[in-house]
């Protein structure tokens, strides 16, 4: 069984880390380079939709989609995110490659235009909540309209309620970003009861907006995948279905850079963000909808289709999961959650020891995440979060890069505890 390294000696730690120093040395030999910095689909996953590429005929329900028209969508690929989804097709909007497009003009929307309420770019104060550790791009976007962020600590079954119901008092606080499923970076899917707290919110703000980034929503690792309650069925019950805009993707179902996005939202704000649409655009690839629509057929193809991602995805997180089992478990070093879906690994070191571990990844040929990335600003308070990305290296780099990621969290722990 392992020991503590708080509990071992000077000695001791120092021949631990020569064993370390040793083994780090051969991997620098190896001159790797290899990358787990985002979450990218691997070269066979991106096969799997290949055949997406070849489609008959662009007539769909006797209208022509090379022409200009159909500005939220065509009707097929509406009702295939919405039976996804679980809403109904008039609440959908089909946007364009990526759901960050959406969440970014939705911001820029509430900012120029407002939410129902005075437009926030002529208030003096306007903050966000943003559970942490989170989504990068989330507090890029927040950044750029300098909105002051706010963290919020996620806890094992969802973002700290009791702060959000705490900072909502605030009428300067206007919304929140969440990952609901699968978090990123952690992989915590929200319980019910988090939903439901969520959803019965009643913040100062009258224009408070939930993004309810939804990007992993089919995104299992098996069939034990994790549930998440369907927050639209609850809204309706405390009177805020005008609070929350989902949006979703095939990034990682398809193609990242030629996929589908969909936002889902209350009637209010459909009508809204089509008032905005009519001047922004005249209508999305709506011929890659219509691609999307012939490959899938339905819901249950898309299901079906992410079986197929799964079985490449899962052994890769185990080989991950078991590095870091073999080499780190019971050392008081790291702790870590072992996800059910989504595209991620968290891993929490010894506080003050992040940098220091990507720098040594960094000098041996692996590229993490850029610590700090998983908090508003770049600025992890207690330098400790790592964002482990295992789904772009083929297995035999992987395999490697998690071995070396474990040798480098060791040596930067001792190093801080020999001071």
């Amino acid at each position: 069984m392992a020991k503590l390294y708080t509990e071992m000696s000077a000695d001791e730690l120092k021949a631990e880390q020569k064993v370390l120093e040793n083994r780090y040395n051969d991997f620098k030999a190896k001159n790797l380079k290899l990358d787990m910095s985002r979450g990218k689909p691997g070269a066979d996953q991106l096969d799997l939709s290949d055949a997406m590429n070849t489609v008959d005929s662009y007539i769909s329900d006797g209208v022509d989609l090379r022409n200009y028209g159909i500005m939220d969508g065509i009707p097929s690929c509406k009702k295939l995110f919405a039976d996804l989804m679980g809403v109904e097709p008039k609440n959908v909007i089909v946007g364009p490659n990526a759901s960050l497009t959406l969440m970014f003009d939705y911001i820029s929307q509430c900012f120029t235009h407002g939410a129902g309420d005075t437009p926030w770019c002529k208030l003096d104060d306007i903050k966000f909540l943003c559970p942490v550790p989170g989504y990068d791009r989330h507090f890029t976007i927040l950044e750029h309209f300098g909105i002051k962020m706010i963290n919020v600590e996620m806890q094992a079954d969802g973002p700290d309620m009791d702060a959000i119901e705490e900072y909502i008092k605030d009428e300067s606080v206007k919304g929140m970003f969440c990952v609901p499923k699968y978090s990123n970076p952690q992989g915590i899917t929200f319980s019910d009861d988090v939903v439901k707290r969520i959803a019965a919110l009643k913040p100062a703000a009258k224009d408070f907006r939930i993004i309810w980034d939804n990007a992993y929503c089919i995104h299992d690792l098996d069939d034990n995948g994790d549930e998440l309650l369907n927050i639209f069925d609850v809204l309706p019950q405390f009177g805020n279905e005008d609070m929350v805009i989902e949006v979703c993707s095939t990034s990682k179902i398809t193609f990242p850079g030629a996929g589908v996005s969909a936002l889902i939202a209350s009637d209010n704000n459909i009508a809204a963000i089509k008032k905005r649409l009519n001047a922004q655009t005249i209508s999305y690839d709506k011929m890659n909808q219509h691609r999307h629509v012939e490959f899938f057929k339905n819901a249950d193809g898309v299901k079906a289709h992410m079986k197929k991602h799964a079985a490449i995805l899962k052994p890769k997180f185990d080989i991950v999961l078991k590095h870091l089992d073999d080499e780190l478990s019971g050392k008081g070093i790291a702790e870590w959650f072992n996800p059910k879906g989504g595209y991620f690994i968290s891993l929490d070191v010894m506080n003050g020891c992040a940098k220091r571990v990507g720098e040594l990844c960094r000098e041996a040929g692996v590229v993490l995440t850029s610590v700090g990335a998983t908090y508003p600003y770049g600025i992890d308070n207690n330098d400790s979060n790592i964002r482990i990305a295992p789904s772009f290296p083929p297995v035999a780099e992987l395999d490697l890069a998690a071995e070396l990621l474990c040798i480098c969290v060791q040596l930067a722990c001792i190093e801080k505890l020999i001071g």
